[in-house]
């Protein structure tokens, strides 16, 4: 189970598609985060350099997570074939968040179709980076279509793409990479040198994985009665309005799919931020626009699933 494995990755999706994330379920992101908080205040009063600070952090974070998920599948896998994949599916599982991002998006359009607006900005405040306290009604529409679309690459498409690579250690390693970045990847005073590394390592694991999920939201888009065509088009216009290198590839693809604009203005702990519009509003940001966001994502991770599968396959 230590290998990629069609039918554990097969498994694997499956019980996320399921499940999700059960509450009652102890969840390895939980545990590597509880790593990160404990080593950050050490290593930064240990090591005079924060760049080289943050570079052990990463080290460490990631070597850590390979190594206790490889000696743990190992263990399994000793004591019977069965208990390996068991254990090998569960853990994959984990590393995949089509459900959960359905499921906790879902909450905060629930409350906004019901014109609950203080529950549904509650609801959205879980999943977003952003402030929501003020938001309005099509802006809340925006910040659901846009977290959905960036986190089909970096919360389902990816962990697939090196469950395939790596099997389970190179998903839980990418997790490891992903939960960094997202607690010490900011670019303020606090972590600008001390999250460089960390940074810098998500835009490169997610690198091929943004640029697939685009190409497949493409692919999906006439699936579920959305445009190829205008997708297509405003992925090769926009993928590059984006701060990061990778996040406007399927936010371009699935502006473009849907037929409406994302970017524009948000604040970030109580700072405005602009970024570049990105697709065309030729379409209102509503439930509508949101149900076909989620559509989308879901036949894109089918996709994905196929084309993992049938290389792993072939290559077997």
């Amino acid at each position: 189970m230590l290998a990629p494995d069609p039918a554990l990755i097969a498994l694997a999706l499956l019980l996320d598609l399921l499940l999700g994330d059960p509450r009652w379920l102890p969840h390895p992101v939980v545990q590597i985060g509880r790593m990160i908080s404990a080593l950050e205040t050490p290593l930064r009063s240990s090591i005079t350099s924060q760049r080289a600070a943050g570079v052990l952090l990463l080290l460490i974070t990631v070597l850590s997570t390979a190594g206790a998920t490889w000696l743990l599948l190992w263990g399994c896998a000793q004591i019977s074939s069965l208990v390996g994949l068991a254990v090998g599916v569960i853990i994959s599982s984990t590393c995949l968040a089509a459900r959960s991002l359905h499921h906790e998006s879902a909450r905060a359009a629930r409350a906004l179709i019901c014109g609950d607006f203080i529950t549904a900005r509650r609801n959205l405040s879980y999943i977003v980076g952003r402030d929501t306290e003020h938001l309005n009604e099509s802006e809340i529409w925006r910040a659901l279509v846009e977290t959905v679309a960036e986190n089909t690459s970096d919360g389902i498409i990816a962990p697939l793409f090196w469950l395939s690579v790596g099997g389970p250690v190179a998903a839980m390693a990418f997790k490891a990479v992903s939960t960094l970045d997202s607690m010490v990847g900011y670019k303020n005073e606090r972590y600008l040198q001390f999250g460089w590394a960390s940074a810098r390592m998500d835009d490169l694991a997610n690198f091929i994985p943004a640029r697939l999920t685009a190409l497949l939201m493409i692919v999906a888009a006439p699936l579920v009665g959305l445009s190829a065509r205008n997708a297509l088009a405003v992925t090769r216009r926009d993928r590059l309005k984006h701060p990061s290198p990778n996040s406007a590839h399927p936010e371009a693809a699935a502006a473009g799919a849907l037929g409406v604009r994302l970017g524009g203005l948000s604040s970030y702990g109580g700072r405005p931020s602009t970024k570049e519009y990105i697709g065309d509003p030729r379409n209102p940001l509503d439930e509508r626009a949101y149900r076909g966001m989620i559509r989308l994502m879901y036949t894109t991770t089918l996709l994905m699933a196929a084309v993992s599968l049938s290389a792993l396959a072939c290559l077997r």
